[in-house]
């Protein structure tokens, strides 16, 4: 499997048009030739004009009408209560926040706590038995993404994290692979049980691998868990309102939007987010009860026109599998892991390892462990 990634190192700018990075998993090596013609000095008009078509693609998908704007979806969006985007883009960068709780060493070393599911779940990843997303796997552990940096840089991607607490919810850190708190997960080793990585150089995707020991074996890269909305999905199916994509057994979908990130040192980027659909009296229940979650992404920052965000086309994700939407829902978006991906692309480092979309750490922390009340 190839990663496209369109925008590079040279040509990164933190506006929206400038900085069109995405991913997908086309299989066409673009990437490769995208960055080969930026890295080549002889030939800096051919890289300029790659970029260029690149920015004029990513307009004209932008420019599509969206798929999800029909006379009867605008109907049933009217049913739906005002919107948290505005309120989302005005808190971003105004708090300092980490998905840590006092919770988790209770909910952790509880005697009832069952360790089995997430430990088999690791095992398999590491034996390459497990490669695909993790989804609906060990029901009731938490899961989390994964990103590493060089030990260089991890101030500036922790400080990162706590301005950006809704996409990156700080769980824990890592020194080295085998660094992890118990509470967190027992005998854990993050360069080897998650079910894909993926490997950046100079801020392009350059190995797609179901074990990272070959780059990441001691400090020379920090690594960061996040807490990732898989982790209350089971609440919602408990509830009444599963997923989609957790019925049809495949990735969530996930989507880069216009909405900028708070910056720090050179990471910055724009937020991704996830989108599962509901009927429109569902959403004030499905919001509350993520809401409750905030290590996890906590409740949606959007529902209703894909527009607000930047997306022109929900049949076409940029990471993960396309989830239709049934007439009469809307689609909801919560802020998504994905989003640190979109800082690395920009920040252009020697060497990052992160997760592969969808494909989690799963954790012996339980969901309820991240559940304020």
């Amino acid at each position: 499997m190839c990663f496209n990634v369109t925008l590079c190192a040279p040509l990164r700018s933190r506006t929206r048009d400038a900085c069109a990075w995405q991913s997908s998993t086309a299989h066409s090596g673009g990437w490769r030739a995208c960055a080969t013609a930026c890295s080549n000095a002889a030939s800096p008009p051919l890289a300029l004009a790659i970029h260029r078509i690149d920015i004029a693609r990513l307009r004209l998908r932008r420019a599509r009408r969206c798929l999800w704007t029909t006379a009867g979806r605008e109907t049933s969006a009217a049913m739906l209560p005002p919107s948290p985007l505005d309120a989302f883009r005005r808190g971003i960068g105004q708090v300092l926040r980490t998905g840590l709780s006092p919770a988790f060493e209770g909910a952790a070393s509880s005697a009832t706590a069952n360790r089995s599911l997430a430990a088999a779940v690791r095992q398999k990843c590491r034996a390459g038995a497990l490669t695909g997303p993790t989804a609906g796997l060990a029901p009731g552990h938490a899961q989390a993404n994964l990103v590493c940096v060089p030990k260089a840089h991890a101030f500036d991607f922790a400080r990162f994290c706590l301005l950006n607490p809704r996409p990156c919810p700080l769980l824990a850190i890592a020194a080295t692979p085998t660094d992890l708190s118990p509470t967190i997960a027992r005998d854990a080793d993050l360069a080897r049980d998650l079910p894909r990585y993926r490997v950046w150089r100079d801020g392009v995707v350059v190995e797609d691998v179901n074990d990272a020991s070959h780059v990441w074996t001691g400090d020379e890269l920090t690594g960061f868990l996040l807490g990732c909305s898989f982790s209350w999905e089971q609440a919602l199916a408990d509830a009444g309102y599963p997923p989609r994509h957790v019925e049809a057994g495949t990735n969530v979908a996930m989507y880069v939007t216009n909405v900028e990130n708070a910056a720090s040192g050179p990471f910055g980027g724009f937020l991704v987010v996830s989108m599962r659909p509901y009927a429109p009296e569902a959403v004030p229940a499905v919001a509350a009860l993520t809401e409750a979650y905030p290590a996890a992404h906590g409740g949606p920052v959007h529902w209703g026109d894909p527009a607000a965000l930047g997306i022109g086309d929900l049949s076409a994700p940029d990471f993960g599998d396309a989830v239709r939407v049934a007439p009469g829902e809307v689609p909801v978006f919560w802020a998504c892991g994905v989003t640190p991906q979109s800082a690395l692309a920009e920040a252009a480092l020697p060497l990052c390892v992160t997760h592969a979309p969808g494909h989690m750490f799963v954790c012996d922390l339980v969901d309820e462990a991240l559940r304020v009340v």
